[in-house]
């Protein structure tokens, strides 16, 4: 992986932009349901007219969204267009340690590092445009192509919308499981039924178990010939369970969107348990605090393939960023229905064999129109 380019930023306006989505079918986990799609978008414009789209993780709790614009909107907007960068990374330290005290104070290290990868996004795709390149090629890459998964499949009936997926291109799943023994494997037998025994299919826990019920899980999923389990303990868990239960199974373990911060990624690489490192660049780190962690994971033989779960805009970072990135990673899409990501990332609707192409347009290659997102979301799904 290249080092990051420079490209001075001073910017003149910041702003965030929630929308809600209504939708049909909750999106289930084992620690909580989404009874509808938010999405916290992040516009900058540059004092040179140039500007950027970034998007904050927000999906947890349910007023998540509205609490992430107005940290946007009250602290880092006024920060930000306080003085001038080299570019995105150094605004990003910058906002990081100016709100480190804050953060310790208002006991919300989490949203403040949300909001300020948001901004980190929408930088990039700031310098991206104003250079002329997509995103993926102003990085570095030298590929537009990435492979893809589909994500987020919910424990009722999970094979009909694997069913669905696969007509439209999919070749690789990932299910929700942690919904109680016989629940997970009979979801698993019926995913395996529609896909067959070799295409990859793989899990998310979401921190379910404690390590006694994870290492007597785990022997139970080996028959499913597993791409990897996705944080089967809780996130804070010490590592030595992790290694305990790395040294049970045979199954990939991955972990990474609830890890923020150099030094508890450098920790969670060094362990030597997670075979697949997923950090949520809309969750921490942005586009800066991730390139590093990716290539010193990527150096130690973890497979990339970043966490995501939110709208158009993040989504498409998250692609740009894998594909300039490189190294066999696959890219994650919600399978569930969301106008917030479908509208907003048209490139990622094409899927043939496993695989979107990101195209040759400026930075992420959109630019929200504003008033149609508030149609849609009021439409919801």
């Amino acid at each position: 992986m290249k080092p990051l380019p420079l490209s001075p930023v001073h910017a003149a306006r910041v702003e965030a932009f929630v929308f809600r989505c209504p939708i049909a079918t909750p999106v289930r986990t084992s620690f909580g349901t989404m009874h509808d799609r938010p999405a916290v978008f992040v516009r900058v414009e540059d004092r040179d007219g140039a500007t950027g789209w970034g998007e904050v993780w927000c999906n947890f709790p349910s007023c998540g969204a509205e609490h992430r614009a107005k940290l946007v909107d009250s602290v880092m907007a006024p920060l930000l267009a306080s003085r001038a960068f080299d570019g995105p990374a150094e605004a990003f330290d910058w906002l990081t340690q100016r709100t480190a005290v804050l953060a310790i104070q208002s006991g919300e290290p989490g949203p403040m590092a949300q909001v300020i990868a948001g901004i980190d996004l929408a930088l990039w795709d700031l310098c991206a445009c104003r250079a002329g390149q997509p995103l993926w090629r102003y990085l570095g890459g030298a590929h537009d192509g990435v492979g893809v998964y589909a994500s987020g499949i919910n424990p009722d009936r999970p094979q009909d919308l694997a069913a669905a997926r696969l007509a439209e291109g999919y070749r690789a799943f990932k299910l929700k499981i942690g919904f109680g023994r016989e629940r997970d494997l009979a979801n698993l037998a019926a995913m395996r039924e529609v896909l067959g025994p070799d295409l990859p299919l793989m899990t998310d826990a979401n921190q379910a178990w404690s390590l006694d019920e994870a290492r007597a899980m785990t022997p139970q999923l080996e028959a499913f010939n597993l791409g990897w389990l996705e944080e089967p303990l809780r996130a804070d868990r010490p590592w030595h369970e992790w290694q305990q239960l790395s040294q049970a199974t045979g199954i990939p373990l991955a972990a990474g969107e609830n890890i923020a911060g150099p030094a508890a990624f450098d920790a969670a690489i060094a362990q030597g348990v997670l075979s697949v490192l997923q950090p949520d660049s809309a969750k921490w780190g942005g586009i800066s605090g991730c390139w590093p962690v990716i290539a010193r994971g990527q150096a130690a033989g973890l497979r990339y393939c970043p966490h995501y779960l939110g709208g158009g805009i993040g989504l498409l970072h998250s692609a740009h960023l894998l594909a300039a990135a490189g190294g066999g990673g696959i890219l994650e899409i919600d399978a569930n229905p969301n106008p917030l990501r479908t509208a907003l990332a048209p490139a990622l609707s094409r899927v043939t064999e496993g695989r979107c192409s990101l195209g040759e347009h400026p930075g992420i290659g959109v630019a929200p129109d504003l008033d149609a997102v508030a149609q849609l979301a009021a439409a919801g799904c």
